[in-house]
């Protein structure tokens, strides 16, 4: 078992559990919670009760398990439960739930709670792969992200059906540390100012066409939203996306190639680190239009490009102490190339991954990739949420310690808590 950081001692955890065959699990995930000293609800939807008994939870909680919206001898539970809650976990967390959840349908107790709660929830999903990676369940899992709640991705192995895929409940460690860090949020990056860019730029070729790429910006602004939860100050320099912007955090809009670097050059000295995590153009149209070019007969004979600024590389040069981090997205070799990339940019830390692969496309919700740092480690990180691995890398960024300009750890542990 993995070190799962701090006990739940005094927290008081609502576990959701939810009809799955993986229901057996929370069995487990109950036991780890009550010896981590936290106090457990359990509430079981009528689908969950066909796989374990009430009873079971019943003992091994120490209170009593509600099943029932309208128990007579336990009002208001809808009301009670949540508000006396730290955290709401539901594990395993079937498609019905996640889908009544997004959609705020209240039919049953657990359902009827989330519609409720200010606290943080957090959901587990199991299910099979087919359905993990149905359009529908991935458009309400990102429903229940926007919102705040915190999804846990499902492994991948054998499943239930004798496929395998991606449907595993997540390993008990990895739900513990969401629920942790839900309740206890990290302040590792409390004290530091992070400087990250995102999405794509666009290279115009006249004043209603432009060259770009298939970046969303999902993974630049999950690692804005991650690192300021964990305490830092993050400047976003995006370009052109369809994305909010991650609550607390300063964003500044360029679009093209040149204006995002002269933005992050002139912001350089102000960063502890830098996270290059936009899909920068590689080249722009030589002589841009100023008028609209006429639609014509036959092909156009010549577009002149020309190469953009290597933002990346000359942020290598010019820095002094900051911590700078890149991105390669490639579509063969990849650890070959990664390996090329880490070392002629001149950065502390590269993240690798293969657009093709399923799941790490340009859009997706997830990502796969592979961290390469100044020191030779190499660390390939499962399927996971950008969300998720965001924290990953944050995390890795903070071993290459000491961080150049970083305040010393014990000013930033005597950091006040923000709500």
């Amino acid at each position: 078992m993995q070190n799962t950081g701090p006990a739940l001692t005094g927290f008081r955890i609502v576990l959701g559990v939810t009809g799955s065959i993986a229901a057996y699990k929370a069995v487990s995930l109950l036991r780890r919670l009550r010896q981590e000293s936290a106090h457990v609800n359990v509430v079981m939807t009528a689908g969950a009760c066909r796989f374990v008994t009430p009873l079971t939870f019943e003992v091994l909680s120490g209170a009593h398990v509600a099943t029932d919206l309208f128990e007579a001898h336990q009002e208001m539970l809808h009301l009670s439960l949540p508000e006396q809650a730290d955290a709401i976990l539901i594990a395993p967390a079937t498609a019905n739930c996640l889908a009544k959840a997004a959609l705020g349908l209240a039919d049953d107790l657990l359902s009827t709670m989330l519609l409720t709660t200010q606290c943080p929830v957090i959901f587990a999903p199991a299910m099979d792969g087919d359905m993990w990676r149905h359009p529908t369940v991935a458009e309400h899992v990102e429903t229940l992200r926007r919102r705040g709640a915190i999804i846990v991705a499902p492994d991948e192995g054998p499943l239930a059906s004798g496929r395998v895929g991606q449907g595993r409940l997540a390993e008990e460690h990895l739900i513990l540390e969401a629920l942790q860090s839900a309740v206890s949020p990290r302040r590792d990056w409390a004290g530091r100012r992070l400087l990250i860019s995102a999405g794509p730029t666009q290279e115009p070729i006249d004043p209603v066409r432009f060259i770009s790429n298939r970046s969303s910006g999902k993974m630049g602004y999950a690692l804005a939203e991650a690192a300021r939860k964990r305490g830092a100050e993050v400047l976003l320099v995006s370009g052109p996306t369809a994305l909010q912007p991650p609550a607390g955090v300063e964003v500044l809009s360029v679009e093209t190639a040149e204006e995002m670097g002269k933005a992050i050059q002139s912001r350089l000295a102000w960063s502890h680190a830098v996270i290059m995590a936009a899909a920068v153009a590689d080249f722009r149209p030589v002589r841009p239009s100023t008028q609209k070019l006429k639609k014509q007969q036959g092909p156009i004979a010549t577009l002149p490009l020309e190469p953009t600024e290597d933002i990346l590389r000359e942020l290598s040069k010019r820095r002094t102490t900051q911590l700078l981090v890149g991105f390669a997205a490639e579509t063969e070799d990849l650890l070959a190339h990664a390996q090329e990339k880490l070392h002629a940019k001149g950065v502390d830390l590269l993240i690798a991954n293969d657009v093709t692969a399923a799941g790490s496309g340009f859009g997706s919700d997830t990502n796969r990739v592979i961290l390469l740092d100044r020191t030779g480690r190499t660390e390939a990180l499962p399927l996971l949420s950008k969300r998720d691995v965001a924290d990953r890398i944050l995390a890795h960024m903070l071993t290459l310690q000491p961080m150049p300009g970083a305040p010393e750890k014990s000013s930033r542990t005597q950091r006040p808590r923000e709500e």
